[in-house]
């Protein structure tokens, strides 16, 4: 059995929770509901995420059943938690993170990972946006040519839809390949963007 905790704040990005909730909840189902996961904020109210949805958590900081995996989201709320000298999640990620098999973060996760001491000393991915900033610090190293990175019990993905690539090596390690490729089918992950991402040279 594997537990899942995804930790969720004020101006937490969607689908850098949400993508990686579908990952692991389709896991547990094609597993015959053998793991769980649960949504963790500070508090029991409804948090807002960046682009405004409104979700209610499982569980509190101080109340949630022991985790597997800890996964922390990006997005505005992750930056301006980082810069908070009385945010309550920078101890408890801190914490958290020592008792965790896995530890885990999407797009600018890294950063609240970072000021949590979390990550210092390791090779991490962020959003493109995040990664001049993270990479200043001298006790972290900023990998910028992969969706995502492995460092020892450490994952850490690039942007938003990357963190669904870093899910799906997640439960491929732990549950096996095979599995992974269910979830991957279940989902009907198969990206085929109509457009480049690249942004064109200017005229």
């Amino acid at each position: 059995m594997t537990t899942y905790g995804l930790l969720i704040f004020d101006g937490a990005e969607e689908l850098d929770y949400a993508g990686p909730w579908e990952v692991f909840t389709a896991s547990s189902m094609l597993r015959e509901d053998r793991d769980t996961a649960v949504l963790i904020a500070e508090g029991a109210g409804p948090v807002r995420s960046a682009k405004g949805m409104r979700v209610l958590p499982d569980r509190t900081l101080d109340d949630h059943p022991p985790l597997d995996v800890l996964l922390v989201p990006g997005g505005v709320g992750a930056r301006l938690e980082a810069a908070r000298d009385d945010s309550a999640l920078k101890p408890w990620i801190a914490r958290t993170a020592q008792d965790v098999a896995w530890t885990t973060s999407v797009c600018s996760g890294a950063v609240l990972l970072h000021a949590a001491g979390v990550v210092k000393g390791r090779r991490v991915a962020t959003h493109w946006s995040a990664e001049d900033s993270l990479d200043a610090h001298d006790d972290v190293t900023v990998v910028r040519d992969a969706r995502y990175v492995v460092d020892g019990d450490l994952i850490t993905s690039q942007g938003v839809s990357a963190g669904i690539d870093m899910a799906l090596w997640l439960v491929g390690h732990l549950h096996g390949r095979d599995h992974a490729r269910a979830v991957q089918r279940y989902i009907q992950y198969e990206p085929a963007p109509p457009y480049s991402a690249e942004v064109p040279a200017s005229a």
